[in-house]
């Protein structure tokens, strides 16, 4: 029980997001889909993280260093934080996928692809800092032995990113679509869209307190490009159940006036 509560106490940024995609999965997909939503990737997750620091698959090989063992949990050799981020990361992700698409016939795969993508542009943010985890309270939990072209990140991790985003959201779509032709259908995604961004802000502080202004101004200049492309249609973040239509049953329309 203490090293949940440490697990907790430590890493409260996490709990933080965790709780935010509880509360916005509730109210977007119920909660038996958020429930199902978190065990898929939470699962798929974990395994891609314990594969890749044996033999660099999906993400390319990496090294957990085992320093914070005994006040948080791990899954083995993966502390509990990370597949659990995941979870918030692919929601969000897909939240902001079926804005972008919205007003576009498209597939489950489609959304899923779009998905992933979405949330590998996050790690672009994400991975960098974490790499300089010894200069603010992340800690240096992990590092890559031959270290990689990107501030440090191999290409390999995006990559990686990309295929669990793909199968987190994509396995969701499918799984959940077997059982019901309404399947996938999100009542409002906007605070999952407004979760995208507040992980994104927070690791984008995070980069400009340790002094990365190039990291910062690349994550910024890309993400704005993202959020260009998101705002075409900002009504439709919160537009009612009624105006969406099943992105896993195929199209995605946009409020008509």
């Amino acid at each position: 029980m203490n090293v949940i509560i440490d697990t907790v106490l430590l890493r409260p940024y996490v709990f933080g997001f965790m709780l935010a995609f509880v509360i916005a999965g509730i109210g977007d997909l119920g909660w038996r889909r958020t429930l199902r939503f978190a065990a898929w990737v939470l699962a798929l997750a974990w395994v891609a993280e314990f594969t890749s620091t044996r033999i660099g698959v999906p993400f390319g090989l990496y090294h957990y260093t085992g320093t914070t063992q005994g006040r948080e949990l791990y899954l083995a050799n993966v502390p509990l934080m990370d597949p659990l981020s995941f979870t918030f990361l692919a929601y969000a992700a897909f939240c902001l996928a079926r804005l972008v698409l919205i007003g576009r016939d498209v597939s489950r795969i489609t959304v899923a692809i779009v998905a992933g993508l979405l949330m590998m542009l996050l790690d672009v943010v994400m991975d960098p800092v974490a790499v300089r985890g010894d200069r603010w309270f992340l800690g240096h939990i992990f590092y890559y032995p031959e270290g990689g072209v990107y501030f440090g990140v191999p290409l390999s991790n995006f990559v990686g990113w990309w295929i669990v985003g793909l199968l987190g959201v994509g396995g969701y779509l499918f799984l959940d679509g077997r059982g019901s032709g309404a399947a996938g259908r999100g009542r409002r995604p906007g605070p999952g869209v407004a979760l995208y961004y507040g992980v994104l802000a927070f690791n984008l502080v995070v980069t400009v307190w340790i002094g990365e202004w190039v990291l910062a101004g690349t994550g910024l200049a890309l993400h704005g490009i993202v959020a260009l492309t998101a705002m075409g249609v900002p009504r439709a973040v919160w537009a009612p159940r009624a105006m969406l239509t099943d992105v896993a049953d195929g199209a995605v329309e946009a409020p008509s006036d």
